[in-house]
């Protein structure tokens, strides 16, 4: 591929019917090995491959290095699928997609040190600003440690945000975004979470100033709003929390649908033998099955709003809303399953138990947070009743801005 061809976003794009035709292999490696994820803290060899092989890395990597440029209802639906056997796969299968999204920000010769040979590039990021960066010749000095980075151990690079020289730490203060090979990164085992085991959140450690060349980096204020430039797609100028709730809520789902089916095999054995119990059980099932179903219609309908193209704050805004409330409604379905399975659930390690355990966990991760997404929806909402005493007389139907979004916490 010559440098016209670079410039011009002139590639094919690649694979994408034989990625979905890989999915069902790397959902069944999922299931199969969740066990032993949970167990040692990281996934097998086999699920990685095959979770690369069907195009999780690649999803939204541009077409000029044959990437798919895909869309988040697929991504959605295929991360959940995978959810469905090990939450902790679905994860990390979502985050390679979503970290080749934000390195598409990278100049153009940096994505060529990124993709150059291939698509199917596996990123994990640190993207809350930590560490240090200076100025050198031809680029940074970068060092220090970054927390939660889910899937370090089966990175090829890492995505890792700075604050840059002389700013102060969020909020209000520049960062940039630097791409580190992982071979150059020290990995620190920190990661002893209640649940999502298999994703091997540690911590990365760069313990001695590594150079990155000005080709590999770029602002993280322009990577988390989708800042359009040359070469990028629809699904690379969609703001981060457009798409990264929806994203990160697919592996609950998918658990949820799996907690569901458990549940629901022991319960028609147990209903049969105790019709007493069978009207409370018929309730639980129904409502949890709404709970769950709500949950996917949510996040369908965010999914549509991101591949729409818009990049409205307000839209942003009420996606945060629509994310955190499908959390809350698989947190809901789950709970009230585990507690009605009793001590079939909690009475030793098994499917029902160990999706307890990760739905929670996801649940509580700040990209989903009620409480924030409310107020930033409110926000919006509410700005357009405010009495503006220059237009006091005006219609209070006006559009107004909404608050910026927070940015910590976008993994």
């Amino acid at each position: 591929m010559n440098r016209r061809q670079i410039c011009t976003g002139q590639g094919a794009q690649g694979g994408a019917p034989r990625a979905r035709g890989q999915l069902a292999g790397a959902v069944a490696s999922a299931a199969a090995q969740a066990s032993a994820a949970d167990a040692t803290g990281r996934l097998s060899a086999e699920t990685v491959a095959l979770l690369t092989r069907a195009g999780f890395a690649r999803h939204f990597v541009p077409g000029v290095w044959h990437g798919t440029e895909g869309t988040f209802s697929d991504l959605l639906a295929e991360v959940a699928a995978v959810g469905e056997g090990c939450a902790s796969a679905a994860w990390c299968a979502a985050l390679w997609a979503t970290h080749g999204r934000y390195a598409a920000h990278l100049p153009l010769e940096g994505q060529l040190d990124l993709w150059g040979r291939s698509p199917d590039v596996r990123i994990a990021a640190g993207l809350r600003p930590s560490g240090s960066a200076a100025r050198c010749s031809g680029g940074w000095l970068l060092s220090g440690t970054w927390e939660c980075v889910s899937g370090i151990a089966d990175a090829d690079w890492l995505l890792l945000a700075a604050p840059e020289p002389d700013e102060p730490r969020l909020p209000g203060g520049r960062c940039r975004l630097f791409a580190v090979p992982a071979a150059e990164i020290h990995v620190r085992e920190t990661w002893r979470s209640t649940g999502m085991r298999g994703t091997g959140s540690h911590t990365a450690v760069l313990d001695g100033p590594v150079v990155v060349p000005d080709r590999r980096t770029c602002s993280l204020s322009d990577v988390l709003a989708g800042s359009p430039g040359p070469g990028r797609s629809r699904c690379h100028t969609a703001p981060a929390y457009l798409g990264t709730g929806l994203l990160l809520c697919a592996p609950a789902l998918g658990a949820a649908r799996h907690a569901l089916r458990e549940w629901t095999a022991w319960a028609a054995r147990r209903g049969a033998g105790r019709p007493s119990e069978r009207a409370t059980l018929q309730l639980t099932l129904a409502q949890s099955a709404d709970d769950i179903e709500a949950a996917e219609l949510l996040l369908g309908d965010a999914a549509l709003r991101a591949d729409s193209g818009t990049r409205a704050e307000r839209d942003v805004a009420r996606n945060r809303r629509v994310a955190a409330a499908a959390a809350q409604h698989l947190v809901t379905a789950v709970e009230r399953l585990f507690r009605a399975a009793g001590t079939h659930a909690c009475g030793g390690p098994g499917p029902l138990e160990r999706t307890w355990r990760d739905v929670h966990v996801l649940a509580a991760h700040q990209a989903v947070r009620r409480e924030t997404a409310a107020a930033l929806y409110a926000d919006s909402v509410f700005a357009d009743f405010e009495d503006r005493p220059e237009q006091a007389a005006a219609p209070r139907f006006m559009a107004h801005s909404a608050p910026a979004e927070v940015v910590a916490g976008v993994h």
